[in-house]
């Protein structure tokens, strides 16, 4: 393994000789992606307090959520691509957006691709090859990492087929959420990644943190495996029995016809206004009461801006919620797999205009066959309401 690249000593005015490398950061929905990325941030800078770190995030639906929360801890530039899929319909975006960073910062030693819990990260491993082709060298491929989340992974390994290339085709796993789990369900997991039948190395981490010497520098087995040859390769390992095919096309330039990888899942846009009252906010028991009743085999993941009214709590009651400094009482909810967390946002945080307008914004992520149900008990009210007599205006729009 390799230390990070230190950080390059050139000024504005002159040419980068190195090429920036990239990481791409895969797994499923909730597994602790964002987490591994933000501790890997004050690592960086005690190396060195000029590293620059850029982060490029795919998700869901059309709320911006973890980059306002990367945006806080301090990294160099972050964009985020909502609405699609960057290893399909949103490839062909990933040259702007990366152009798009480093023009915003003078110097950037390194970004790190954060992709949707449903991406196919050995597409999207071509997609930077060529580029880094393309640009003449900007760009190098330093290694794919999927996090994977030992205490549910047995669950949507068995119903999700990406999530288990994306288990395949990496550089590196690394094993979160495994503390509360035990051995035997650490073993059975690692049993289950030996059943893919690829050597691959994996590391588990310490509550999402694992040392930055390890997440980068990996060598980039998968980089050097995957080249134009390489879309045959994913072209047969695609065509899985049951649904005709993940429906990838690797040339990233259209879906296939079949079955496509993100119906593994649907997602809801969710967003509660307060009709005109002053200072309103979300009806913290009622919210309370939703999160703890979800069913985690129904709801992979809730993500949500929002102003409460009332006092929330994170679903470890030893880890309480700080007082949030913004005038409206804004937090930053994140669920998964029936944990949740809820982030105070900065009294000076610019945010995002996907939610700034409304007392709730929120994505809600499902099973697949899920949304329709989910939507009629979301309008039906009592579980997004706001405090008081009027309980706001309430919208439910399926995305996928």
């Amino acid at each position: 393994m390799t230390q990070p690249d230190p950080p390059t000593t050139a000024t504005t005015t002159t040419p980068r000789q190195k090429p920036i490398p990239i990481t791409i950061i895969t797994g499923f929905l909730g597994a602790g992606k964002t987490t591994l990325i933000l501790n890997l941030l004050p690592q960086l800078r005690a190396l060195n307090p000029s590293y620059k770190l850029a982060l490029l995030k795919n998700e869901f639906g059309d709320l911006a959520i973890d980059s306002q929360l990367a945006t806080s801890s301090a990294i160099a530039g972050v964009t985020e691509l909502l609405n699609g899929c960057i290893c399909c319909n949103l490839v062909g975006q990933l040259g702007p957006a990366l152009a798009e960073l480093r023009a915003a910062t003078a110097t950037l030693d390194r970004v790190v691709v954060e992709t949707s819990g449903s991406a196919f990260p050995a597409t999207l491993a071509l997609e930077v090859n060529r580029l880094a082709r393309e640009t003449g060298g900007e760009y190098v491929l330093d290694g794919v990492v999927t996090v994977v989340d030992v205490e549910n992974w047995a669950g949507y390994e068995d119903t999700s087929y990406t999530a288990r290339l994306q288990a395949r085709y990496t550089d590196l796993v690394v094993l979160n959420k495994w503390e509360g789990c035990g051995e035997r369900r650490l073993d059975e997991v690692l049993d289950r990644l030996g059943d893919l039948e690829v050597d691959v190395a994996w590391v588990k981490s310490d509550k999402g943190w694992v040392g930055a010497e390890v997440v980068f520098g990996v060598d980039g087995g998968l980089a050097r495996g995957l080249g134009e040859e390489g879309k045959e390769l994913l072209d047969d390992e695609c065509k899985h029995e049951g649904d005709g095919g993940c429906g990838h096309n690797h040339d990233g330039h259209e879906h296939g016809k079949k079955q496509h990888h993100q119906s593994e899942v649907e997602v809801l846009s969710v967003e509660l206004k307060s009709g005109g009252q002053e200072a309103a906010g979300v009806d913290a028991s009622k919210l309370m009461v939703f999160l703890k009743s979800t069913p985690k085999d129904e709801v992979y993941r809730i993500k949500a801006v929002l102003t409460a009214s009332g006092t929330v709590s994170n679903s470890d009651e030893d880890v309480a919620v700080l007082a949030s400094p913004h005038p409206r009482n804004r937090y930053i909810l994140n669920w998964a797999f029936g944990r949740w967390t809820f982030t105070p946002m900065g009294e000076d945080m610019a945010e995002h205009t996907s939610s700034s307008e409304a007392v709730l914004r929120m994505t809600v992520i499902l099973a697949r066959y899920e949304s329709t149900k989910w939507k009629k008990r979301l309008e039906a009210g009592g579980r997004l309401d706001l405090d008081g007599t009027n309980k706001g205006e309430l919208t439910v729009t399926k995305v996928n």
